[in-house]
């Protein structure tokens, strides 16, 4: 994996794509849409926690960040560390900043299921930030256990 670095022509563009209004995606209404929204609703309320608290799949994930470590394979990661602004005022923060050995920066998002929201969200920040975003979804056990990734990175 290489280090990001950027020439000044990439700076340059990198500046005015920040500059430059983000377009608010469309985002198709899913069949999940179609549940009663009451029913979303509790089901979203059980799961929410303090700031500051992982839920089981970031605890089991940041466990894996520990492993990562102590094999040299990444440097430093934080949870919920960075809170980003992105275009409109909407502020993200992701689950995981993740320093790799190489020196390099990756945000990581840890999810047991997506919603398509989450995705937009992910994708805006990763076209207005110079970091890769990674989205990490853990994997059931009937499926075998461990971790799908999902790099976000267009450059």
């Amino acid at each position: 994996m290489s280090v990001l670095r950027f020439t000044p022509e990439q700076y340059e563009a990198h500046l005015s794509r920040l500059k430059a209004a983000v377009p608010v995606p469309v985002v198709e209404v899913s069949p999940k849409a179609a549940e009663p929204a009451a029913a979303r609703e509790r089901v979203r309320a059980l799961g929410r926690l303090k700031t500051g608290e992982m839920n089981k799949t970031e605890a089991a994930y940041e466990k894996a960040l520990a492993d990562r470590k102590h094999a040299g394979e990444i440097v430093w990661y934080a949870f919920e560390a960075i809170t980003f602004v992105l275009p409109g005022g909407v502020r993200y923060t992701p689950d995981f900043v993740v320093q790799l050995a190489t020196g390099e920066i990756e945000i990581h998002e840890v999810k047991g299921y997506w919603e398509e929201d989450a995705r937009q969200k992910i994708k805006i920040a990763q076209g207005a930030f110079p970091f890769r975003f990674i989205g990490i979804r853990k994997r059931p056990k009937k499926e075998g256990g461990g971790w799908d990734i999902e790099d976000f990175w267009k450059w």
